[in-house]
């Protein structure tokens, strides 16, 4: 069974993703990763630490995943909303059996997802994924627990303090700015604000008024132009937005200009190259803007680009042993620090760097060129043939060359959808659009061949 997907189990709450499924999820866990790991104890008993966003599904799948987990002998801490990394942190920090997440992330209302931590903080491996994968068909049937051995369901909200003392660690002083805080109506929209406040900072908070449906409507890392409009109305030194598990951070800086999750590892990068950048490295996605590794390289930092996706980032960061690692989406990922991608925690790096240089976000943002990017996407089914086809490899490889080197093609098919989705970057945005479209067009038509046995 391929249910998990690159950010764990996903699907619209009620209907694909099931109070059942989520119990079926809970048993199957806890059996795999008690095999996996001798740690994650209380007392005699493991524990898994569960968190949740601020949808109105929320609370459902916690109480069918927590029933899953406790008939197979293993206790269920409830954090209650709480962000994605603080689940991480505190798997990490009490050194539990594992950290679960109920969240969709940056989706709308409607999707939730159930994401599983070990307890090193760390996403699963994939191949621990695909055992608890397997072991969902029987999860019925796995030896049960009775008595004293059935594990126990406790509600600790307060917990978030413990990931609060950990944001706050060597935080820096924010006395005398003012800045906005868009929590995505999500997790973070009462946290961020307050732990922003209590470093000094004059806080106005938009979207932090989560009722179940609003998480990630019109706001947010992935619609920031509502916070760029709150930075400009009242003179802000600085817009931050997050999404509604709140590991993605994107900024905007006094004149409202939206500063992405390159421009912010730019920042990051250049502030600690020779000083606390290992390898002087960073890690980025095939997405990243090709102004991105101008910038670093100038700067003699090395780029490696790897596959969308946190786990492959994190994956990356291990081998290269780079210090810094991230998405154009603002999952940003600082290994020697964190385990997981945290956008309170950029914020306060970002912030941070402000500080130290004196210089306005607006200033670090220059430091990095941002090229034209089209993003387009064709929906076909025969993903790989259409893409094998040699009139659209001749097609790219044209493309290729008339943008040479001041620009950027990537053709790939949707790791998730029945699409393949074209990117191209250049100095022209709109001759990026036709060469764009021509490649859709191609595209398109190759799939209606090769589905109707033309081709």
């Amino acid at each position: 069974m391929e249910i998990f997907g690159t950010d764990g189990v996903r699907g619209i709450a009620g209907e694909e993703l099931t109070p059942l499924l989520a119990y079926r999820l809970g048993r199957a866990g806890a059996h795999i990763l008690r095999q996996k790991t001798a740690g994650g104890r209380a007392g005699d008993r493991p524990v898994v630490y569960v968190g949740r966003d601020t949808r109105i599904s929320g609370s459902m799948l916690e109480a069918a995943l927590c029933a899953g987990i406790c008939s197979m002998g293993v206790d269920a801490i409830c954090a209650g909303v709480i962000p994605t990394p603080g689940v991480a942190c505190l798997a990490r920090q009490r050194r539990a059996l594992a950290g679960v997440v109920i969240s969709a992330s940056h989706n709308p209302y409607p999707d939730n997802g159930i994401k599983f931590f070990a307890g090193t903080g760390c996403k699963l491996p994939d191949d621990w994924e695909t055992e608890i994968a397997a072991a969902l068909d029987g999860a019925d049937t796995l030896p049960a627990v009775a008595g004293r051995e059935i594990g126990r369901i406790e509600y600790a909200p307060e917990l978030i303090d413990v990931y609060r003392d950990f944001l706050l660690t060597d935080a820096p002083s924010l006395a005398g700015w003012k800045i906005v805080v868009d929590g995505a109506n999500g997790a973070a929209s009462a946290l961020a604000p307050s732990l922003f406040a209590s470093l000094g900072a004059r806080v106005e908070a938009v979207f932090c008024r989560p009722d179940g449906t609003n998480i990630n409507a019109g706001c947010g890392s992935t619609q920031p132009e509502a916070l760029a409009a709150a930075v400009r109305r009242v003179g802000a030194d600085a817009g931050l937005a997050f999404d509604g598990d709140a590991d993605r951070l994107i900024a905007a800086d006094a004149e409202g200009r939206i500063l992405d999750g390159d421009h912010i590892m730019v920042i990051c990068a250049l502030a600690r190259a020779g000083h606390s950048l290992p390898a002087e490295a960073v890690v980025v996605t095939v997405m990243s803007n090709i102004g991105l590794e101008r910038a670093l390289t100038a700067a003699g930092i090395t780029v490696h680009r790897t596959q969308v996706g946190d786990r492959y980032v994190m994956e990356k960061l291990a081998q290269t042993g780079a210090a810094l690692g991230g998405e154009q989406s603002g999952h940003i990922i600082f290994p020697l620090r964190h385990t997981t991608g945290d956008g309170i925690f950029t914020a306060l790096e970002l912030l941070r760097i402000m500080r130290g240089s004196g210089r306005s976000l607006a200033e670090l943002g220059a430091q990095m060129e941002q090229f034209p990017q089209v993003l387009l996407n064709a929906p076909v089914g025969p993903k790989e043939a259409v893409l094998a086809a040699p009139a659209v490899q001749a097609a790219i490889r044209a493309v290729e060359e008339r943008l040479g080197s001041g620009g950027r093609l990537l053709v790939r098919p949707s790791g998730t959808e029945p699409l393949i989705r074209v990117m191209l970057e250049g100095r022209e945005e709109k001759e990026l659009r036709r060469l764009g479209q021509e490649l859709i067009d191609l595209v398109t038509a190759t799939a209606t061949e090769i589905s109707s046995g033309r081709h």
